[in-house]
């Protein structure tokens, strides 16, 4: 991790920042510590003509990363969803990041698809296109397959693309720990683990099997949604390097003038694409973390169709309930409830006071209830809910602000399609209805016929279970003669009860 080729990778670097004014950007923005800030300096300046020129109409950090390539590009776009990190502003330049890169040969794609996939591409597709599409990790070529003649999108892997990456990681990797060597304090940043989660995030998309899984499962999970549309994974033209996919065509959500002159009602859009992003992230748990409009089109039948699955969110049932219960607490303003929430979510520490807390609520709430309904945003409502628990010690949690953040660019696509459209209204009857699924009667229930088939399924086990901790404590003390034996006796028969009225309530439950 720290040859030679690292220091080089990271001196350009330097370079390339200094040169663009970019690197004084970056240290003010993470507000880095004296060591790094003299650290860069002293390699940037005197070498700052071994760095890259970049594009100068592009503002100087996206100049950087741009003109040091696919790596530094993914890397800031991965960095824009942790503002927490890269603060607000910074993350703000970064989501403009773009990665279209010049597209290479048709017949090297060909080449690819061929290896992959066993067979020559001309004996899988009647016709395959230049592409269509080029960005830092693939790009796209439209198809058609002999076997029934469907039309299709294939996305081919850059040639050597996971050897440049590797050699561009092992130095982020080198540069962490530069910088954790000679700052200790810069550990409160986690360099090394926020390397780690970007590693983590590539290794999927330079793996399409992932990609195409992740459309997948979210097809699945939407088969039931009106006017939604997720292209479907061709599972047997998919390998490592190779992914095929449904073609869906439409208008770019972005283009106003387009949607206008095809008839779209743009108001009813907006509204929608919300709602949709809601609907995934609380019913679903799982939903598309880059909704910008590059990856959102409108089919000529008004449906949304989704591109790109290279970066999704999760969120576990709990904090999907408990989260729900905060947007409704909010929506409703009442802050002592959202307080509540929060403790006995274990959120925030039992030593701190609930009223206090409430008080610090209602001042995030209010100012933004007292906006005009164009500019309240829930985006902004979690942003300073993020800063308010964390003054009340709560830890920041990576998967809710990748959920904030995508909700900030949810909330700007559907404004752009209309600029006074009502969040808060448009969010109400999906969170209302999620609330009334999952935390009502009806969720009780449900929780019980999940938990009498967990006791039914474990229910034989308990016994063991419950004379091994057993012997393990008698062990340890002494204890009148007859309690060893007796006492696992009543665990059978607690076991045998539980089981039995596990099945019984399952059925019962489930009838």
């Amino acid at each position: 991790m720290r040859g030679p080729h690292n220091i080089l990778r990271l001196i350009r670097t330097a370079a390339t920042f200094e040169r663009t004014g970019a690197l004084g950007v970056v240290l003010n923005a993470m507000d880095a510590p004296t060591p790094i800030r003299v650290l860069t300096r002293v390699v940037g300046w005197p070498l700052r003509w071994l760095g890259l020129k970049g594009d100068p109409e592009m503002p100087p950090v996206t100049r950087a990363l741009s003109a040091l390539g696919p790596a530094y590009i993914k890397f800031g776009q991965v960095l824009s969803t942790r503002p927490d990190l890269v603060g607000d502003s910074l993350a703000l330049q970064l989501r403009v990041l773009q990665d279209k890169l010049p597209p290479f040969p048709r017949d090297v794609a060909m080449e690819t698809v061929a290896s992959e996939l066993g067979q020559p591409a001309d004996e899988i597709f009647s016709e395959f296109s230049e592409a269509v599409a080029a960005a830092s990790i693939a790009q796209v070529h439209k198809a058609y397959l002999i076997s029934n003649g469907e039309e299709v999108a294939v996305k081919v892997l850059r040639p050597g693309i996971e050897r440049a990456f590797r050699k561009d990681i092992d130095a982020f990797y080198f540069a962490a720990w530069v910088i954790e060597t000679l700052s200790p304090s810069s550990r409160r940043l986690k360099p090394q683990i926020v390397i780690e989660h970007f590693d983590h995030v590539v290794a999927g998309e330079l793996d399409l099997r992932s990609e195409a899984s992740a459309s997948s499962e979210f097809a699945e999970n939407t088969a039931n949604d009106e006017l939604f549309q997720v292209p479907l994974a061709d599972w047997e033209f998919s390998g490592k390097r190779v992914m095929t996919l449904g073609w869906a065509d439409g208008l770019p959500l972005g283009d106003n003038v387009a949607l206008d002159a095809a008839g779209h009602n743009r108001t009813v859009l907006g509204s929608r694409v919300l709602q949709l992003f809601l609907s995934h992230a609380l019913r679903d748990g799982y939903f598309h973390a880059d909704m910008h409009q590059g990856n959102l089109k409108v089919a000529a039948n008004g449906n949304i169709i989704a591109y790109d699955f290279g970066i999704m969110g999760r969120i576990d049932e709990y904090t999907r309930r408990v989260y729900a219960e905060i947007l409704i607490g909010f929506i409703r303003r009442d802050y002592k409830r959202v307080a509540e929430v929060h403790f006995e979510a274990g959120y925030v520490p039992n030593d701190q006071d609930v009223d206090e807390f409430a008080q610090a609520l209602r001042a995030v709430g209010e100012p933004i209830f007292g906006m005009d309904a164009s500019q309240m945003s829930m985006g902004r409502l979690f942003h300073y809910l993020f800063e308010v628990t964390e003054r009340f010690g709560m830890e920041t949690r990576t998967e809710l602000i990748l959920l904030q953040r995508t909700m900030v660019v949810v909330e700007g696509v559907a404004r752009s399609l209309d600029p006074h459209i009502n969040i808060w209204e448009v969010a109400k009857p999906v969170v209302e209805e999620y609330i009334k699924t999952n935390l009502g009667p009806r969720a009780i229930l449900r929780d019980l016929v999940k938990t009498a088939r967990v006791l039914a399924r474990f229910g034989p086990e308990l016994p063991k279970l419950a004379e091994a901790a057993l012997m393990q404590q008698t062990s340890a003390k002494v204890t009148p003669p007859r309690a060893p034996r007796l006492r696992p006796v009543l665990y059978i028969m607690l076991g045998a009860a539980v089981t039995a009225g596990g099945f019984a309530l399952s059925l019962l439950l489930a009838s």
